[in-house]
């Protein structure tokens, strides 16, 4: 009888011990409507449609300037493409049309009097966010334009049962310099706070919860418990 209520109590101090050491992320990013600032929630140089990225390959063909075309432009990891006599010009965040302006007032100054460019998008580099921490599949997930936190979570099997749901962490690279909001997902799920929007390299990490963790702990220990103590009962009715 007492071997079995010591393997019982063993079985919860044990589980109780290792939510113990399970660290949280205790992050002090910007919340609120300060986290959707921290990340430039949709960046200002993201235009409608489809936003050139590096990694991206384009043609570029000029009207009556066959000299000048290019059948292949891999955009570098600094958004940029080189061009003939006018040099780099910068790609990444602009649709191919805007591009295609661009190209046309890089040649007009001092090269060309009537520009005519156009701009064709050949391949397109995979947009990826990293998912991680207390998701149920965390890795790395393929988006689409619009895809969301929300979105992000769905990938990878939503959030576990020990999850810090006020503490879902967005990190994104802004002109070079890694930035972080944080998010209460119980906001965003009931459409009190908006769904954030993801671009690609954005990282996603979902913190633990200390007391959700032992509540969980107790609702698997708590059968064995149980059966202990109906145990301890029939012997003692015995």
């Amino acid at each position: 009888m007492s071997s079995l209520l010591n393997r019982a109590c063993a079985v919860l101090i044990g589980s109780l011990l290792i939510c113990a050491c399970q660290p949280e992320l205790k992050s002090d990013l910007p919340a609120g409507l300060a986290a959707y600032d921290a990340i430039a929630d949709v960046p200002a140089s993201s235009p409608v449609g489809y936003a050139l990225q590096p990694g991206d390959r384009i043609a570029v063909s000029m009207y009556q300037e066959d000299e000048l075309n290019q059948r292949e432009l891999l955009i570098d990891e600094a958004g940029k493409i080189s061009l003939p006599l006018v040099g780099d010009v910068s790609a990444a965040g602009l649709t191919t049309g805007q591009l295609s302006r661009d190209i046309e007032a890089a040649y007009r100054r001092g090269f060309l009097r009537n520009p005519q460019a156009n701009v064709l998008l050949l391949t397109a580099r995979p947009r990826t966010v990293s998912v991680e921490g207390q998701v149920k599949d965390a890795g790395v997930y393929q988006i689409e334009p619009g895809y969301t936190l929300l979105s992000a979570l769905a990938l990878a099997g939503s959030t576990t049962d020990e999850a810090k749901l006020d503490e879902v962490l967005v990190f994104r690279t802004v002109n070079g310099q890694r930035m972080g909001g944080r998010f209460d997902l119980t906001e965003v799920r009931a459409g009190r706070m908006t769904d954030p929007q993801l671009i690609a390299g954005d990282v996603v990490v979902v913190g633990f919860s200390r007391s959700r963790g032992l509540y969980q702990d107790l609702l698997q220990v708590a059968p064995s418990l149980l059966g202990t103590f109906v145990t301890l009962a029939d012997n003692n009715n015995n």
